[in-house]
């Protein structure tokens, strides 16, 4: 596969998961509340049908955006869309921010504590650490970085998959045919499609490799298949323990400990650390493009220094919030932002977007 084949179809959406991740499915509390609540077989139907047609429509319409109209950074991106209402996404975008690092925070402590007995403390500095390294290195370091632990997270994801199907075939199978579809699972996906999507305008910087409308529509359906397909593995393994898992704050701790491979329970978890600082990477770098365009346009530079400041910043202020702890985050954190971020960037992005692209071929 050459790098420009990989760059215009596949970048985006490793990259996209690679930001999602952990606050979309990294420790599986996200795919309980979203999706196993409405039973196994209600939840599959949701991540698949509902879930994943909606990243990947919203991500073709937006990367043709972006690239008609050469908008990289979200502030451009959401000036053409929304005109003067632009800074509506800004307020939304910090707000996810700060609820997203606040996930990683809690997860990040919740994992440390239980897996390797290291104080939260410890584990939340790292973390700034090297996301303040790589947001200093810039945009090629991070597309790099954030698409190679992609890579790497997919074959810890199937290895997992594989073995609980091995353990657990009968009880995955099982919960799967003796729990009806409970009602609420289309809503549900719904709502965690706008969620997901509600990012894709963090990875517009991988879009400047694109060049024609094709490209850019096929790398957005992509997208949607690309960053579900860990989730589903993952889904897969958690329905195997239903209903029992619905109570578990961290899934994860518990599916790894079922395997019983403390080797394994290693590897996973500090794969699963690195996807946290993925997430908080992706996140932060597009703030920061988003600052360095406006001093651009000023005739100005961003301070190399800043970058790793602002993203300290957010990850303090994120590390503040995980004290309502991850169960109460996601279950309602989340439902609330998917609203509001369907009313400032997917219904006009479907609409007034996809008049401008017309008016723009046309």
């Amino acid at each position: 596969m050459s790098s420009s084949f990989f760059q215009r179809y596949l970048l985006p959406g490793f990259v996209f998961q690679s930001i999602i991740i952990a606050g979309g499915y990294g420790t599986g509390r996200e795919l309980v509340e979203f999706f196993l609540k409405h039973s196994p077989i209600g939840g599959l139907l949701g991540m698949i049908f509902v879930a994943t047609v909606t990243v990947s429509i919203v991500g073709a319409v937006s990367f043709e955006f972006a690239r008609a109209f050469r908008t990289y950074d979200y502030r451009s991106f959401f000036i053409q869309l929304l005109g003067k209402a632009w800074f509506l996404y800004e307020i939304g975008y910090l707000i996810a921010i700060m609820l997203i690092t606040a996930v990683i925070g809690a997860a990040a402590g919740t994992i440390l504590d239980e897996t390797f007995d290291i104080p939260y403390a410890v584990g939340v500095g790292g973390m700034m650490l090297v996301i303040g390294f790589l947001v200093f290195r810039g945009s090629n370091t991070i597309e790099h970085v954030l698409a190679a632990w992609s890579f790497l997270l997919y074959a810890t994801y199937f290895v997992f998959l594989i073995w609980s199907i091995v353990r657990f075939g009968s009880d995955i199978v099982a919960a799967f045919t003796t729990h009806a579809a409970e009602p609420g699972w289309a809503l549900s996906g719904f709502k965690y499609g706008v969620l997901q999507v509600s990012l894709l305008p963090a990875v517009l910087f991988t879009i400047r490799h694109i060049k024609t409308r094709r490209e850019a529509v096929t790398a957005g359906l992509l997208t949607g298949i690309i960053a579900m397909v860990p989730a589903l593995c993952f889904y897969l393994i958690v329905s195997g323990h239903y209903p029992e898992i619905v109570e578990r704050p961290v899934p994860v701790n518990f599916l790894l400990e079922a395997l019983g491979s403390r080797t394994f329970q290693f590897i996973f978890q500090v794969v699963l650390f690195g996807t946290l600082i993925e997430t908080g990477t992706g996140l932060i770098h597009a703030f920061n493009e988003r600052i360095a365009g406006v001093l651009s346009s000023a005739g100005r530079s961003m301070p190399p220094l800043a970058r790793p400041a602002i993203a300290i910043a957010l990850i303090v202020v994120g590390g503040l919030l995980a004290r309502f702890g991850i169960v109460a985050l996601i279950g309602r954190g989340y439902g609330t932002v998917s609203w509001g971020f369907m009313l400032i960037y997917v219904v006009p992005m479907l609409t007034i977007g996809l008049r401008q692209l017309l008016r723009a071929k046309a």
